[in-house]
């Protein structure tokens, strides 16, 4: 069902967004972004998982017109 899908997690370095990725890091998945104001935090997850489907965006939802462009074109 989600071979070779992207899936896009606002707010993912948070604990649901860790809840996400570990359900999904083995699916399947082609890529996993993570949609996140936290610098931090995202460097954090990038240590720790130390997966390349992993992608990491700054940003938050109230940009929707980058959280538009993320949805459709990506990067």
């Amino acid at each position: 069902m989600f071979n070779n899908k992207t899936l896009l997690i606002t707010g993912g370095t948070g604990s649901f967004g860790n809840a996400v990725i570990k359900s999904f890091l083995n699916a399947g998945i082609r890529e996993i972004r993570i949609f996140s104001r936290d610098e931090k935090k995202q460097d954090d997850m990038r240590n720790a998982y130390r997966n390349d489907k992993l992608k990491f965006y700054i940003g938050g939802v109230g940009g929707r017109p980058l959280l538009y462009w993320f949805l459709w074109y990506g990067c």
